[in-house]
């Protein structure tokens, strides 16, 4: 039986066998060997540049936002003097129900797990849902972008993401073998400062460090807001720390597997994570060791759209070791950070994420802060939470960020229902007094 070749397969071939060859090339070059060395041909910050100038284009377009109209609706308002009733009246579920309503019209919990609005679009979600036609500029920009950002950034970045994983996994893997001593913990952090570097170039991202004298330093604890699971990548390309989370299987089993064996991160069970006493005992004695790495830990527990600071758990906050503040403050204009955790999956989340223009960031490292004499762990929580917020310019609120998946506790609900009780019986006292 004879072969036939086909000269036009073999050219495509060998075409195909060139492309990927260049392609490899220019991101061993351009992107891999910068991410070791830890250096930066300045390329992300002008292609920043050059997205803020298309961006101009649409300033025209400027929109009101709904809560914007709904203030203005309520300063035209009047409300009634409700600060000495009589006696209860039926007329007093009113004024409840009222507040109620303006609750659900604005309020301000819930509008922290969705995506935070912006002033004008960004070429890649309308923030109007009753976007029309407007210009055909507008639309072969946005026509243009997605033959960009699929096209060219998303398989740049996929196939970054996967180099950097697998590097960290494979690293990390051969560093395990070695015995422990000063050897290992210094190849473990080049290794984990590499990969992140490479898996921050998957995301393309822009990040600004300020004040890194006050990094975190051995022994320590850091804490951070939270606003997507991409904060830690963010944070350990500038410097390695000690993880603190719950076993997972699949993949992120796999990575976690391998991370341990070369550095001492903390990896709780599920049925772990809910004995406090145990989390708090593991916490304590890797901080103990001043020659661990500071652990990264993220208090309030799940992610909060980039615009406020929610309520942090005591629990990192009652171990007595030095605080570590730090503050990221993301820039919306480029893609949204924020990981609505019941809206999307991690997939789906991180395909967004790297079909987006960039992700830009600011991080501040706060000076190190310490409980103070008679100060318990939560007045210690809310003031670093509040050093936090007022750094990243975000809202400090001080209710709990499980509110994302629960309802409220039925001891606020106690509270109002104290407070309205304490009002009937102190009119009816000043009325018999007088």
């Amino acid at each position: 039986m004879e072969l036939f070749f086909n000269p036009f397969d073999s050219l495509l071939c060998i075409l195909l066998g060139i492309s990927f060859t260049v392609w490899f090339t220019l991101l061993l070059v351009f992107i891999i060997v910068p991410a070791i060395l830890g250096v930066s041909f300045g390329i992300r910050r002008l292609y920043m540049k050059s997205l803020l100038k298309i961006f101009e284009v649409t300033e025209p377009f400027l929109h009101t936002s709904l809560e914007e109209e709904i203030k203005e609706i309520r300063q035209s308002g009047s409300n009634k003097d409700l600060a000495s009733p009589p006696e209860f009246e039926m007329s007093d579920i009113f004024y409840f129900a009222r507040r109620g309503v303006e609750s659900i019209m604005d309020d301000e919990v819930t509008k922290r797990f969705t995506a935070e609005e912006l002033e004008t679009w960004n070429l890649l979600t309308r923030s109007n849902n009753n976007f029309q036609y407007i210009s055909l500029r507008l639309t072969v920009l946005w026509g243009l972008g997605v033959v960009i950002r699929y096209g060219l950034l998303l398989p740049l970045r996929v196939t970054l993401a996967f180099t950097g994983v697998g590097l960290l996994v494979f690293l990390t893997s051969v560093i395990g073998l070695l015995p422990n001593g000063r050897l290992k913990s210094i190849l473990s952090e080049k290794v984990h400062l590499m990969c992140y570097r490479i898996c921050v170039r998957a995301l393309t991202a822009i990040i600004t460090y300020h004040d890194s004298e006050n990094k975190p330093k051995n022994g320590g604890i850091c804490v951070a807001n939270h606003t997507s699971p991409i904060d830690v990548i963010i944070l350990a390309s500038d410097g390695c720390y000690a993880m603190v989370g719950q076993i997972h299987g699949g993949l992120m089993g796999v990575i976690q597997r391998s991370m341990v064996k070369a550095c001492p991160h903390i990896w709780f069970e599920r049925s772990e994570v809910k004995d406090r006493h145990l989390v708090a005992k593991r916490l304590s004695d890797h901080v103990e060791d001043k020659s661990k790495l500071p652990i990264l830990i993220f208090p309030e527990g799940t992610c909060i759209n980039n615009t406020s600071v929610m309520m942090f758990k005591k629990g990192s906050f009652e171990i007595g070791s030095t605080v570590y503040p730090v503050a990221i403050k993301y820039d919306p204009r480029f893609g949204d950070a924020f990981w609505n955790s019941s809206k999307f999956g991690m997939v789906n989340y991180l395909l967004r994420m790297m079909s987006s223009w960039a992700i830009v960031c600011s991080v501040w490292y706060l000076p190190p802060m310490s409980r103070e004499e008679g100060e318990d762990a939560v007045q210690f929580a809310n003031r670093v939470k509040a050093a936090i917020a007022r750094q990243g310019g975000l809202v400090d609120l001080l209710w709990d960020g499980g509110l994302k998946r629960a309802k409220v506790k039925d001891t606020f609900k106690e509270e109002q229902q104290k407070l309205y009780s304490k009002m009937l019986v102190g009119t009816q006292e000043d009325r018999s007094r007088s």
